[in-house]
């Protein structure tokens, strides 16, 4: 038996969430950064996309901390790969805050208005691709972004576009068309070139062999290749999330535990479609003592 550590991506932020956090995290992370951390998560703030990637990826590190017991897997969506990278030891924490901040601005930059992502619930993948496909143009760029479940995907694309396929979707028997708190298309060809920018910045980076397993949530499975591993994270921005596919990856390797770090629970949720044994708990709302007895127990049931 395995346990998993998740890390959720954009749109999972909340207002406030810093400050509950333990305080040695923030401020390790305002030290590096050269400002007050703990400003970037009022809801103003959490209007830049930079400022919401920073705050996934403190959170995701300061709750890691806490848990003090190691876990055999790690995976995150979107930003969410970052705090994963740190949690296995494959990336410094200090490097992590550098190449999220720019990775923010990156993002933002590309696309500061007009663009985001939409969660179609109810429809099957193959239904929302020939919707996509009705859509799709030069003029209104849409494209498929997450797979998160059997029966829930993500689109990312222009306003106008987005729209048109919810009115579609919704005609098709879709169950909610959602726009999402994201204000950038992610994990579309629209960010291939503030990607190729971030690779750059990624290529004077020292990365380290993962100590715990490293899931990709694009690719579905495990990356312990430093160079492959180089190349998920600063490209993920541009790449389709196979969520669905990873935790279905991580379920089959044997992960009867996954424990998702702050903040919210959407992947726990989604988890539990996969999970037909074992426990899947989020780390908000439960108690530390017992996710640490948790991660405990498992890691004695290891063969």
């Amino acid at each position: 038996m395995s346990s998993l550590l998740v890390f959720p991506g954009q749109g999972a932020q909340q207002p406030g969430m810093l400050h509950r956090l333990p305080r040695e995290t923030v401020v390790e992370a305002s030290d590096v950064l050269g400002e007050d951390a703990l400003l970037l998560d009022s809801a103003e703030a959490l209007k830049s996309t930079r400022a919401v990637q920073l705050c996934l990826l403190i959170a995701g590190v300061a709750a890691s901390r806490q848990l003090q017991e190691p876990a055999d897997y790690v995976a995150g969506l979107s930003i969410g790969a970052y705090p994963a990278a740190v949690v296995a030891g494959a990336l410094g924490f200090s490097d992590a805050l550098h190449l999220v901040s720019l990775r923010g601005e990156l993002m933002q930059q590309a696309y500061p208005q007009g663009y985001g992502m939409t969660a179609i619930i109810g429809l099957d993948l193959s239904t929302v691709e020939q919707l996509l496909a009705q859509v799709h143009s030069v003029e209104t760029p849409v494209y498929l972004a997450n797979i998160n479940a059997d029966n829930q995907v993500v689109i990312a694309g222009s306003d106008d576009a987005m729209k048109a396929v919810a009115q579609l979707a919704k005609g098709h028997g879709a169950g909610l068309a959602k726009r999402l708190a994201v204000s950038v298309p992610s994990h579309c060809p629209l960010l291939d070139a503030p990607a190729k920018t971030l690779a750059e910045a990624f290529a004077t980076v020292t990365l380290k062999t993962p100590t715990m397993g490293y899931l990709s949530g694009s690719r579905a499975r495990p990356i312990v290749n430093l160079e492959a591993l180089r190349d998920d994270l600063a490209f993920n921005m541009c790449r389709v999330v196979d969520w669905r596919g990873t935790v279905q990856s991580a379920y089959e390797r044997g992960v009867r535990l996954q424990i998702e770090l702050p903040p919210g629970a959407v992947l726990t949720g989604l988890a539990r479609r996969v999970f037909e044994q074992g426990t899947v708990i989020a780390f908000d709302g439960a108690r530390l003592d017992t996710l640490q007895a948790l991660l405990r127990e498992e890691g004695s049931r290891q063969p």
